[in-house]
C-alpha cells in the first residue's frame, strides 16, 4: 500500500462492477462490441495526489501550476473534469489549444510547447496571454518580431534539453543527445547561447526541460531537473536580478503497467527531487509541471466482444473487436507497451477457471494486430469480454482508422449505491456516415473531373 491507501484494489472493484454494468446496461453487446471505459474516482484521485505531493515539498505560497499533457487523453469531459480538480493544461498544437478552450480551461492554466509552432499559433497564443516556451533559436526570433509588434501578458521561456541520455523505450526518450526537442545544452556555444537570450531580453522569465517519459528511471528525471535548475541559477546569477521565476520541469513519470498498484507515485517523485534540488522548492521560483499518462492511465479500460472463437497450430485464438485501432503502440511494439488483459464473461462477470494460453487478436486484416500473444488466460469463448488494462492514456482517444473501422464509444463511471455503476457519455460511437463524411464522401466525384492534357 502507498501513502495514499491505494494498492489498486479499489481501482479494480471499480473496473469489475462497471465491465458488468456496461454489459447489463447495454453498452456493450453484439451491436455495440468495443467501449472505452474512464475511472471517474480513479481520476479524481490521481489528481488529488498530484497536488498533495508537490504541495507537501513546495514552500508556501509558491505558485504552482500542473498543467496535463493533453496529447495523453485529447478529451474535452477529461479536460473539464481535470480542470475541476485544480488541474490546467499543456498543449502543442492547434488542435490540443482548441480542446483545452472548449474544456473552459484559462489562458493563466495553460501551456504551449511544441517543437513546430507555426506564426499563427505563436500570435493567438500571445494574444491570449498562454505561457509559451520556445524550443529553438528560430522560434525565439519569431517571438521578438510577435513581442516587438504587440504587448503581451504571456509568461515566456525557452526550453533546453539537458542531454542527459535516454530510458528503454527510445522513441520517449527526449533528453538524448539528438532529441528533436529544445535546445541542446551541452552542443558547443548552446548553454552560452541561452544565458545570452535571457541578457538580451528581459521579458524571458521562465526556464522549461522534459526528461522524463515511460522508461525513463526517476534518478535521471531528477538529474534532468538539477540541471536545468542549475542553469536558471547561473541565468539570474549572471543577470544579478531573478530574471527566470518559474521552472517549467516537465512530466513523465513512468506507469507501472505490470499491475494495479501505482508505482512510482507522484509523492516519491516529489521528494526525490526535493532531496537532490532543494533549491527547487524553497519559494524562489515557481514551478509547472506537465504530467499525462501518469494521471490517466490506469483509469481507462479497454473492453471488446469476443467475436470468434478458434485455433490455429494448437493455440487458441480470441479474435476481439479492439486491436490496432485502438492499442495502436502495443501492436506495433508489443516489446515496450505490453498490456495486462483480463477475461469476462458474456455477462461482464470476471472469468474463472483454468489458464489457457491463448492469442488475443484484434479485427484489422494483418496478422500482427494482436493485442496478447501467448498470454495464459481463462479460455476466452464466443461471446465473452477481453479488457485491455491502463489505457486511459494514449489508447483509445487515439483512434487509427486502419479498416475504417470505427471510434469507439467513450463512457466515464462511477460506482453506484447497488454494486453497480452510472455512466456518463465521454464521447459518441463514431457512424458509418462520420467515416464516409472523413473520407472525403462530399468529394467523391473529384478525381474523375481531372484529366490531364490530350487525354481526351
Amino acid at each position: 500500500m502507498d501513502e495514499y491507501g491505494n494498492t489498486g484494489e479499489g481501482r479494480a472493484t471499480r473496473r469489475d462492477e462497471a465491465v458488468r454494468a456496461a454489459v447489463e446496461q447495454g453498452l456493450l453487446g453484439p451491436d455495440s462490441p468495443i467501449v472505452g471505459l474512464l475511472d471517474v474516482t480513479g481520476i479524481r484521485e490521481s489528481a488529488a495526489e498530484l497536488r498533495a505531493a508537490f504541495a507537501e515539498v513546495t514552500a508556501p505560497g509558491t505558485p504552482v501550476l500542473h498543467a496535463f499533457a493533453v496529447k495523453a487523453t485529447p478529451l474535452v469531459p477529461v479536460l473539464r473534469l481535470l480542470r475541476e480538480e485544480g488541474i490546467g493544461a499543456e498543449v502543442a498544437s492547434p488542435g490540443e489549444l482548441a480542446l483545452a478552450r472548449a474544456a473552459g480551461l484559462s489562458p493563466a492554466q495553460t501551456v504551449l510547447d511544441s517543437p513546430a509552432k507555426t506564426p499563427a499559433e505563436l500570435r493567438e497564443a500571445l494574444a491570449l496571454g498562454i505561457a509559451v516556451n520556445a524550443d529553438n533559436p528560430q522560434e525565439l526570433d519569431r517571438i521578438d518580431g510577435l513581442v516587438r509588434s504587440a504587448v503581451s501578458r504571456s509568461p515566456l521561456g525557452i526550453r533546453v534539453n539537458p542531454q542527459v541520455g535516454g530510458g528503454s523505450i527510445g522513441a520517449t526518450s527526449t533528453a538524448t543527445a539528438t532529441s528533436k526537442f529544445g535546445v541542446a545544452l551541452r552542443d558547443e556555444g548552446a548553454r552560452e547561447w541561452v544565458v545570452r537570450a535571457y541578457l538580451d531580453r528581459p521579458w524571458l522569465s521562465r526556464l522549461h526541460a522534459h526528461t522524463g517519459s515511460q522508461g525513463i528511471p526517476l534518478s535521471l528525471m531528477t538529474q534532468g531537473v538539477a540541471e536545468t535548475y542549475a542553469l536558471a541559477e547561473e541565468i539570474n546569477r549572471r543577470i544579478g536580478r531573478p530574471q527566470i521565476d518559474t521552472i517549467d520541469i516537465g512530466g513523465g513519470l513512468p506507469v507501472n503497467f505490470a499491475s494495479d498498484v501505482t508505482a512510482p507515485t507522484y509523492a516519491e517523485y516529489a521528494r526525490a527531487l526535493r532531496d537532490a534540488v532543494p533549491g527547487l522548492f524553497d519559494g524562489r521560483y515557481g514551478l509547472v509541471t506537465e504530467f499525462g499518462r501518469s494521471l490517466l492511465a490506469k483509469h481507462g479500460t479497454i473492453v471488446a466482444r469476443v467475436e470468434y472463437a478458434k485455433s490455429a497450430g494448437g493455440r487458441a485464438v480470441a479474435v476481439t473487436h479492439a486491436g490496432v485501432q485502438v492499442a495502436t503502440r502495443t501492436v506495433y511494439v508489443p516489446g515496450s507497451w505490453p498490456l495486462r488483459i483480463t477475461a469476462y464473461d458474456g455477462k461482464g462477470r470476471p472469468k474463472s477457471g483454468p489458464e489457457v494460453v491463448q492469442d488475443v487478436a484484434g479485427p484489422a486484416c494483418f496478422a500482427g494486430d494482436l493485442l496478447a500473444e501467448g498470454r495464459a488466460l481463462p479460455l476466452l469463448d464466443q461471446g465473452d469480454y477481453a479488457a485491455a488494462l491502463d489505457t486511459g492514456a494514449y489508447y483509445f482517444a487515439h483512434h487509427y482508422a486502419y479498416n475504417s473501422l470505427a471510434r469507439p464509444g467513450i463512457y466515464g463511471f462511477v460506482p453506484d449505491r447497488a454494486g453497480g455503476a452510472r455512466f456518463a457519455t465521454v464521447r459518441d460511437p463514431q457512424t458509418l456516415a462520420s467515416i464516409v463524411a472523413e473520407s472525403g464522401g462530399a468529394h467523391a466525384g473529384a478525381l474523375t473531373t481531372l484529366h490531364a492534357p490530350g487525354s481526351r
